[in-house]
């Protein structure tokens, strides 16, 4: 079978996807009504041997209510009247997910402000207050 690339070290088999034909919905009149266009792929990401561990937790995290209990994730392309354009727009759609799962993020260094920002904060404080103590009744 053939390999999908997705990146350096990461590609799938054909076979661990599954793509099924069905009708489109919206506008089209008869055209869309007799054929089967829309796509709708599933790819078991939990029994996938391809990805590591971290990539299928981080896939699961990205693909939200796409990623059905038992760890399948299914795409749905219906946007071109094209049964191969929609095939080829959701493996893409599919590629490009995995590949965002493959970037970890950095963890954020918790910083503090400096003592010189500390400073013009408490400055425009005084100021500000300053201001609105002046728009008080006026005195004679």
């Amino acid at each position: 079978m053939a390999r999908i690339q997705v990146t350096r070290s990461i590609s799938l088999d054909e076979s661990e996807l599954q793509e099924t034909a069905t009708r489109a919905s919206g506008p089209g009149g008869q055209h869309v009504n007799t054929t089967d266009s829309a796509v709708i792929l599933r790819f078991d990401v939990a029994g996938s041997p391809s990805l590591p561990d971290a990539v299928k937790r981080r896939l699961s995290k990205l693909a939200g209510s796409r990623m059905t209990a038992d760890g399948v994730l299914v795409l749905r392309g219906e946007g071109s009247r094209s049964q191969f354009a929609n095939r080829q727009e959701v493996r893409d759609r599919l590629i490009a997910m995995i590949a965002d799962a493959t970037i970890v993020a950095r963890a954020r260094k918790p910083t503090r402000p400096t003592r010189a920002a500390r400073e013009r904060r408490i400055d425009a404080k005084q100021r500000r207050s300053g201001v609105k103590a002046g728009r008080g009744k006026w005195q004679e």
